[in-house]
């Protein structure tokens, strides 16, 4: 294996190079910024939703202790013990998410059960459409949130709510394509001025009503939940408002590490929204009137602006989380082969994580709006938010309970034990949520629905489009041993023949032979393979293989977060024996045309959806970043 390392690409993941390079103090300020910016932003709108009228909740104080009970209990269970304690442990080789955690449950659970493994593959799936439905569901919110706070500035401002909405939002996606690096070192602070506001002013409000410090008393949530009956699903429904954002904490490992996240968690983001919602529990004992906007209502009239502002950028900060978030986990997807290939940009030089997918973005946007227009309210759009980030953390218990039981070996016991007290905590939430089912909530389970039907078919059609490559081509290797290089002319040039299967002779090169009559002087059968980890370094890249007659083997090995630069892995071939000059080098492309035909293995509407995507799928040239001058595309048609 080669060890040479080109550079702009680190030999590991970024993790540890931005541990060295920034050190902790700065990557625990990042992670503040990025990863706390959506929970961050809860207290807006989670109180007033404890005691909106669906729930049935009346402004009492034995009432007000319990909620505020609730919320800081929920925060402790799920966040704290969850995911910071927990599901943080669960890297796959530094990285954190739903795709990262699938695979490395899959690969806990080996080969040797292979249904099993299938099963958690499409279970987390699942689960990553669902992060979908959050990304229109939480910049729509958030932002919307903040803007009601004009309300608060003056009642006149009603009508304006939505259009500010609109506005911010569409400044926010428009900006996307200039990457975030230029503002990215602006949102810590941001955040962390919004995170000692919080506290500050909930301090002032405790100070006035103590009584409210009750509530870190948990037997207050247990009585509260007892007394609901049936009303506690709904009351857990608005509860699951303070959780937003949760799954970020484990999405984001990658970028930051799990020790900034926690410090981050345990040092500020928890004190301060436990004070504050506390802060808000002590307003409302105070005067229940309050209630309308318990948040707004614990400031100054004379605040009311300079907060205004800062809820707007916290807001904002919090929905570029959701929505850089949704362009990784769309990369990844492409990567793995559950999406076809699209238009990636790289919006820094310096910071491969830092992507743009134009696609992805202005379809969110169409979303997001779409959501404002129909909701017109942040209480409207809580009813739509819940059943899919409370589905995702069952998800995310179950592919755990994998890692734990079959890779961590601890005590089954345990497993079991910690798997079943989530399970139950979870299954709770999920059910607080699905009441809101007919109010909205159906929306993001549906898109998650549908995308999961795109990706499924899309993973299935390329399977069988290999297949059926495989089954109708010529082997490599006989075709080789029957080439007579003095009956053939030959092109000074280099070949790279890029395909899917490496034993078939690709397409493009038997339409070279049959229509131009000439052999290039060396010929590569080239093959790009994605793994289930996030990085495969350099030293491991490629893999070469002398066939004969000039002809080599070359497969590239990509992680689902590296770039799948071809040229510049290419270049590890010289180690090998094998030069390839990329502007003396052409690279000859098969873009097959899928026929669909009865009994391939799909319903015939599966089979027409699957040739549908790969129609409209994005070209190899800019998504392997090849030069535009150097490729040559012939077409195939292949029958799945």
């Amino acid at each position: 294996m080669a060890s040479n390392t080109p550079t702009g690409e680190a030999d590991a993941s970024p993790t540890s190079a931005h541990t060295t390079r920034q050190g902790l103090a700065g990557l625990t300020l990042a992670a503040i910024g990025v990863v706390y910016g959506d929970i961050g932003t809860s207290p807006l709108y989670t109180v007033k939703e404890v005691f909106s009228p669906h729930t049935g909740l009346s402004v009492s104080p034995d009432n007000v202790l319990g909620a505020v009970s609730t919320i800081v209990w929920a925060l402790m269970l799920v966040v704290t013990l969850k995911y910071v304690i927990l599901i943080l442990r669960a890297d796959n080789n530094g990285e954190g998410g739903g795709l990262a955690l699938t695979a490395l449950a899959a690969k806990a659970v080996g080969s040797t059960r292979p249904r099993l493994r299938q099963a958690l593959t499409l279970l987390g799936v699942f689960g990553a459409t669902l992060f979908y439905g959050d990304s229109l569901i939480t910049p729509a919110i958030s932002v919307m949130g903040a803007m009601e706070g004009l309300e608060y500035v003056t009642p006149a401002a009603h009508d304006w709510v939505v259009p500010c909405t609109l506005v911010v939002l569409l400044g926010l996606f428009v900006v996307q394509r200039f990457g975030t690096a230029l503002v990215g070192r602006f949102f810590g602070p941001i955040i962390v001025l919004w995170f000692v506001v919080l506290s500050v002013v909930g301090l002032w409000q405790i100070a006035q009503q103590p009584a409210v410090v009750a509530a870190l008393n948990p037997l207050h949530a247990w009585e509260f939940l007892s007394q609901r009956g049936w009303k506690l699903l709904a009351v857990i429904g608005a509860v699951v408002l303070a959780l937003t954002g949760a799954e970020a904490l484990y999405a984001d490992m990658g970028h930051f590490g799990k020790r900034p996240i926690r410090l981050a968690w345990g040092g500020l983001v928890l004190p301060a929204l436990a004070i504050n919602y506390m802060g808000q529990g002590a307003l409302l004992l105070g005067d229940a009137s309050t209630v309308e906007n318990p948040f707004y209502r614990m400031f100054p009239a004379a605040l009311a602006l300079p907060v205004l502002l800062l809820a707007t950028l916290a807001a904002i900060i919090a929905s570029q989380a959701v929505i850089s978030g949704a362009y990784s986990m769309t990369k990844q997807a492409i990567l793995l082969g559950f999406l076809p290939r699209m238009t990636v940009r790289y919006t820094s030089a310096r910071e491969m994580g830092q992507i743009y997918l134009p696609a992805v973005n202005w379809a969110l946007l169409a979303g997001v709006v779409a959501m404002v227009l129909f909701f017109r309210s942040s209480s409207a759009l809580a009813t739509a938010y819940g059943i899919a980030v409370t589905v995702t953390m069952l998800i995310t218990t179950l592919l755990t309970f994998f890692v734990v039981r079959d890779a961590w070996k601890l005590p089954r016991w345990l497993a079991w034990g910690a798997t079943a007290f989530f399970v139950a905590l979870d299954t709770l939430l999920v059910c607080g949520c699905a009441v809101k089912f007919f109010d909205g909530g159906w929306i993001p389970l549906a898109l998650g629905l549908v995308l999961f039907t795109f990706m499924s078919t899309w993973a299935r059609g390329r399977s069988l489009l290999v297949q059926a490559i495989r089954k109708d081509g010529v082997s490599l290797v006989d075709f080789i041993e029957s080439l007579d290089p003095r009956e053939l002319k030959r092109a000074s040039r280099t070949a790279v023949y890029a395909v899917a299967d490496t034993s078939t002779v690709p397409q493009a090169l038997l339409h070279n032979l049959k229509h131009n009559e000439v052999l290039h002087e060396r010929n590569v059968i080239l093959t790009v393979i994605f793994h289930d980890v996030p990085w495969i370094p350099m030293h491991q890249r490629v893999q070469v293989e002398s066939l004969g007659k000039n002809f080599w083997r070359v497969q590239l090995h990509f992680g689902f977060m590296n770039t799948p630069d071809v040229p510049r892995a290419l270049e590890l071939t010289r180690s090998f024996g094998l030069n390839i000059p990329v502007f003396e080098t052409t690279f000859f492309l098969s873009r097959e045309t899928v026929v669909p035909t009865p009994g391939s293995g799909m319903a015939r509407w599966r089979e027409h959806l699957f040739a549908t995507m790969s129609r409209n799928a994005g070209g190899v040239v800019e998504f392997f970043r090849l030069p535009d001058n150097t490729v040559v595309e012939l077409g195939t048609r292949v029958q799945i």
